[in-house]
């Protein structure tokens, strides 16, 4: 199969998008040759077979630049790919589309978020298939739409014998949305009766969550949490599963709708996760899975109170389910 694959960022040392080049490694397993458009490159090594071409984010450029060099690649290249993958940003679809159709190219739509704007309307009705991780990431109302599982790289996030030297642990990005602020006040409960800490994994990236960041940090110290609460800012892919490994467990009360792909991570390290987020409710979290703080306060309590830290049959199901092995031939396939 010859592919086109439309990013935001190549790029092993992003925050949040770092974890994507595993999946373009995987999807050059199984093509003959793989293009990539993303709009920012950063550091990558990526087998011979994928070729990088970039927007130009890194360099500075502007929004007329990327539009102009996005529509000079898809022109160029196109006797070079038979079927493209959008990743996450569903405008390309429809920025592409008209020509893609019009080349007979099969398009095909990755979109895990809750929210359902109208770009995503739009593309709907060009694209050939919707992928998404879960029942709850993608809420349109389309028989394109199909659940494959996450994508997360088993071979990296799994179960280490490691010490439990983190007591409570959330990643992610610090935006409204995590609800973190639920977790700090949660965390001051919980040491009512368990003298443990929270880790917060992530960091604030744009001003709005640099504003939000300053107002959690005060929040820590007016409830007299600062020796409690960590902020360990950006961890990096490849060092990621050796921080969750250290957790005992993972916490979330994140409200954005969607599956979270930090929990299924924890998950295939096999870490207990209690879990206020909606995007979850799919999963198989049990009593774990909870509705409002005061059960996410008990049900972390509980947790600690077990002392059991290690949850190898979440692992399996991860494995199983939402690994990036199972997903690309999944997605080649309905191509």
């Amino acid at each position: 199969m010859r592919l086109l694959i439309v990013t935001q960022v190549i790029d092993t040392e992003h925050p949040v998008l770092g974890f994507f080049h595993r999946w373009v490694e995987e999807f050059a397993k199984h093509g003959e040759q793989v293009h990539i458009i993303c709009l920012q490159k950063g550091k990558y090594n990526l087998p011979e077979n994928v070729t990088v071409h970039s927007l130009g984010k890194e360099e500075g450029r502007g929004r007329w630049t990327y539009l102009f060099r996005f529509y000079k690649c898809i022109w160029q290249l196109r006797h070079e790919y038979d079927n493209v993958f959008v990743h996450m940003n569903q405008i390309y679809v429809v920025l592409g589309a008209p020509f893609w159709r019009a080349t007979r190219k099969r398009i095909g739509l990755w979109y895990m978020h809750g929210s359902t704007p109208i770009t995503l309307k739009i593309a709907s009705y060009f694209t050939h298939h919707i992928f998404t991780g879960s029942p709850e990431s993608c809420k349109l109302a389309s028989k394109k739409i199909q659940v494959t599982g996450h994508g997360i790289d088993t071979d990296r996030f799994f179960p280490q014998p490691t010490a439990k030297d983190l007591d409570l642990i959330t990643v992610g990005r610090i935006t409204e949305a995590k609800n973190i602020t639920a977790l700090i006040k949660v965390l001051a409960e919980v040491r009512a009766s368990h003298d443990v800490s929270l880790t917060i994994v992530g960091a604030a990236v744009t001003k709005v969550e640099q504003v939000h960041e300053a107002k959690l940090r005060a929040l820590v110290s007016d409830l007299q949490l600062s020796s409690a609460v960590h902020f360990m800012g950006r961890v990096s892919q490849s060092d990621l599963p050796r921080v969750l490994n250290r957790a005992k467990v993972f916490v979330t009360a994140a409200q954005n709708g969607s599956l979270d792909k930090a929990i299924l991570e924890a998950m295939a390290c096999g870490i207990p996760v209690v879990s206020m987020a909606p995007g979850s409710a799919s999963l198989p979290l049990n009593e774990s899975q909870v509705s409002d703080v005061a059960q996410l306060t008990l049900q972390i309590k509980n947790v600690l109170k077990s002392g059991v830290f290690i949850d190898e049959e979440k692992a399996a199901y991860i494995k199983e389910n939402h690994s990036i092995a199972s997903l690309v031939p999944e997605i080649l396939q309905s191509y």
